[in-house]
């Protein structure tokens, strides 16, 4: 398709093929194996190779950001790829303290493979400038910048264009776990990023039924290194997944729309909710507010976060628990909406009494009306004059 077209309508129509009698919409492929004779075919001698779902899928991803994209059976094993493929005989990897905790545990596991992770506040960009200046055994400043704005659970923003000057300085490859935002709201890769990772179980998909992960990327090196490890791992996308994916990207501009519409609204009226204590979330007026308003268009994403009082995980719970309409799950950016007390999570370093939202679809006013009811339950807890 013209790349004249903008994202949004290359998502609907990645992979139709315009030929008189083909179907509409990408078909399903289940294949493992290809009609092969002689020399293989590029791309179509074995199924762990290749998918014609795949592909359709990579196009529209890719169609987001200008760029290229490899797909993945999960977020964490396109992670993986990516810290095997750019940390090789560097010292460290650089990451956020206050980012997805699964990133934390899985650089700590590939350790012994090289790379020591060092955690940063990637707000403190001084701090950033001396990790990127060498922490590991040789000192010689080798390192990878790992990077993830909004962060989860807490919202925090970083300065991507920032950022991509402190790794450039110290020849660093940058990576953007840009799993909160999507393409849709935010393109490290425009800020200078390496490479964009995505955990496309979340908002990109969108309906809470697909376990998938992708990388988009502009380096041509990087995007083959990234499909060596896919197959030599075989941490390979099924076609199944790789389809509803696909079909859910197509509504990604719709949804993001309103379920951003609808996170800000509820950003704001806990941010005056006297049982609440503090709210994360982009569009609410922080010093990082300018930089998201900067880097991010068309909206903060569905992800927000608050802190109950009292800041106690039972309490935290009973909130969760009380709800009639928000969804009790982890996991965020589906159709529905969905909270939970984040601690409960062994390795997360969120407050006892914060709880993550994910916004969904559902018209805002039920969701602050079913908020609201689930706070008030609170009161059986601890009366409210005596906080």
């Amino acid at each position: 398709m013209s790349e004249a077209f903008s994202a949004e309508s290359q998502l609907i129509h990645a992979g139709t093929e315009r030929v008189v009698g083909q179907p509409a919409t990408p078909p399903l492929v289940p294949a493992s194996i290809y009609v092969s004779l002689g020399e293989p075919q590029p791309g179509r001698g074995y199924g762990r190779e290749s998918n014609p779902g795949w592909e359709a899928l990579e196009q529209a991803l890719g169609a987001l950001e200008d760029a290229e994209a490899v797909v993945f059976a999960s977020g964490q094993a396109a992670s993986m790829a990516l810290m095997l493929a750019l940390a090789k005989g560097r010292d460290s990897i650089v990451l956020p303290s206050d980012g997805y905790y699964g990133t934390r545990v899985l650089a700590d596991k590939l350790r012994p493979h090289g790379a020591v992770p060092v955690h940063v506040d990637l707000q403190d960009l001084p701090a950033v400038e001396r990790a990127l200046a060498g922490h590991g055994p040789s000192k010689s400043g080798s390192s990878l910048l790992w990077t993830e704005t909004p962060t989860n659970p807490l919202l925090r923003v970083a300065d991507l264009a920032r950022l991509a000057e402190l790794a450039a300085t110290a020849g660093a490859p940058m990576v953007t776990d840009n799993t909160v935002a999507t393409g849709l709201l935010q393109r490290p890769l425009d800020s200078g990023a390496t490479a964009s990772l995505y955990s496309l179980t979340k908002a990109l998909s969108g309906h809470s039924d697909v376990i998938l992960g992708a990388v988009v990327s502009r380096d041509v090196e990087l995007l083959a290194a990234l499909r060596a490890w896919r197959s030599s791992g075989g941490a390979v996308p099924g076609p199944f997944e790789a389809w509803l994916a696909l079909r859910g990207l197509k509504t990604l501009p719709l949804r993001i729309a309103r379920q951003s519409q609808s996170a800000l609204a509820i950003a704001r009226h806990l941010a005056a909710h006297p049982r609440v204590a503090a709210v994360h979330y982009p569009g609410v007026s922080t010093p990082a507010s300018q930089v998201a308003a900067r880097q991010m268009t068309g909206g903060f994403g569905p992800l927000l976060s608050f802190e109950i009082i009292p800041d106690r995980a039972e309490a935290a719970d009973q909130v969760v628990e009380s709800s009639t309409l928000i969804l009790p799950a982890t996991s965020f950016g589906g159709v529905e909406s969905s909270w939970e007390r984040r601690g409960r999570w062994a390795g997360e370093t969120a407050p006892d009494g914060l709880i993550r939202l994910s916004v969904g679809v559902e018209p805002a006013a039920d969701l602050i009306t079913d908020i609201d009811a689930a706070l008030k339950a609170l009161e059986t807890l601890e009366p409210l004059e005596v906080l």
